[in-house]
């Protein structure tokens, strides 16, 4: 849409849904209006493609973003799960993430409190975006690790953490 993208240009500030939908919309994101206050869209990733579902809860002033990278806990590793997810949480400064009750699904989850107004920024969008796909690839190794590498939460979180000196 090309108001969208107009909007994006022009607009300091938007509702936070329409504001979104014109960063998907001008970053060339397929995106859909799941309803008036939800909006979905599937962003690339270093690892994989990212979920991202954004809700926006107008009583409250909040938009919660939902980062999912596809990855499932089965019970046999729901124990372990959750201990790399008490380490991984303990060094994020916005955010967390969990895992949902039905169904296993890993996710990112950040909530913005966007004030009386109820509106978003193309710094905020775009700072918010960029830090819940920045995290979801920080640690989706340690995930893999874990699930399917059969380490430990320690070991698994260590060696997704180790960066790489120079340059290949």
């Amino acid at each position: 849409m090309n108001t969208d993208r107009a909007m994006l240009e022009q607009a300091d500030d938007a509702a936070p849904v329409e504001m979104l939908a014109a960063l998907f919309e001008a970053r060339g994101w397929a995106y859909q209006h799941v309803s008036e206050d939800e909006v979905s869209v599937e962003i690339p990733g270093s690892w994989t493609t990212y979920q991202l579902r954004a809700i926006w809860r107008r009583e409250d002033h909040v938009l919660q973003l939902l980062c999912l990278p596809e990855v499932r806990v089965g019970d046999d590793k729901r124990t372990t799960a959750y201990e790399l997810l008490a380490m991984i949480n303990e060094q994020l400064w916005l955010g967390h993430f969990d895992i949902w009750t039905q169904g296993g699904m890993l996710l990112y989850r950040h909530g913005l409190m966007l004030g009386d107004d109820g509106m978003l920024s193309i710094d905020m969008a775009q700072l918010a975006i960029e830090s819940a796909v920045s995290e979801c690839d920080r640690f989706y190794p340690a995930f893999q690790f874990l699930l399917w590498g059969d380490k430990g939460p320690r070991e698994a979180l260590d060696a997704a953490l180790v960066d790489a000196v120079g340059e290949a």
